[in-house]
């Protein structure tokens, strides 16, 4: 549990440097949250779609240029975005080497299985789209405040339920940390000794179960206040949207950049 919360921690701890570059002066944070939101979605669907590694690996040096330019270094991108790619992307990929069928260009020592070309190639697409995607859409958070990417996304008709649901869970999860972290923290206080596995787990179910009762209460009356400060289901902020004259270039490239991808990897 200890380990947990220390993970989630580490976790937010990101996020709250995610916000201080959002803050910062750079290409994507100097541009609308609208044109950041659908020129970057445009460019995830052209790497998707597209059947050429070539315009996937285009895709993916336009987000790191990019990233340089808004002030990302690669040694985020790296902790966040390529090792988990490459680990977990990695393994759901491995086995498509020797199952995919095909001419094989290698063979495992002792095991005798075939790494076909075809599997390459297969592995390869998933991983460069998953990265690809995976770097794209981190671009969007580090450079766009948090009430912004929700304010875009409500421009864009998604529904309010979703975005207000979107947006208490962000938050709510700040909180929910903290409090578990500050019972663990009481409850070690008040131990003398090491407590047998029994009362370990004992402890550590009853810590859950009054967790789960504070968060149910502790939601209960937040929304119960948002209602009496006058919600009534839509995101409100007191930042509004304007296309700026560099904005509709910056949109007009994103969006022709994707419809290019989309027509040469076809």
């Amino acid at each position: 549990m200890e380990k947990t919360l220390a993970a989630l921690s580490g976790v937010l701890e990101r996020s709250l440097h995610g916000e201080a570059i959002s803050q910062q002066r750079g290409l994507l944070q100097s541009l609308d949250p609208r044109v950041k939101l659908v020129g970057l979605l445009a460019l995830i669907v052209a790497s998707a779609a597209s059947r050429s590694l070539w315009v996937v690996w285009a895709v993916y040096a336009a987000g790191l240029g990019m990233a340089l330019l808004s002030g990302v270094s690669l040694g985020v991108l790296l902790r966040r975005v390529w090792l988990s790619t490459f680990i977990f992307t990695g393994i759901i990929a491995f086995p498509a080497l020797f199952l995919i069928p095909g001419r094989t260009v290698w063979s495992v020592p002792v095991l005798g299985w075939g790494v076909t070309e075809p599997g390459i190639r297969s592995a390869t697409f998933l991983i460069s789209r998953v990265l690809t995607s995976a770097t794209l859409v981190l671009l969007l958070m580090l450079t766009t405040p948090w009430s912004h990417v929700l304010k875009a996304l409500r421009t864009l008709r998604v529904p309010a339920v979703l975005v207000v649901v979107l947006g208490m869970t962000y938050r709510y999860l700040f909180l929910l940390v903290e409090t578990a972290r500050d019972m663990l923290e009481a409850r070690r206080s008040r131990e003398v000794g090491k407590l047998p596995p029994a009362e370990e787990r004992r402890a550590a179910t009853a810590l859950l179960g009054v967790l789960l009762s504070k968060s149910l209460q502790l939601s209960g009356e937040v929304y119960l206040a948002m209602q009496a400060r006058g919600f009534r289901g839509e995101v409100h902020t007191l930042d509004e949207f304007r296309m700026r004259p560099h904005d509709w270039p910056a949109l007009g490239i994103m969006l022709g950049a994707a419809a290019l991808g989309l027509w040469l990897g076809q």
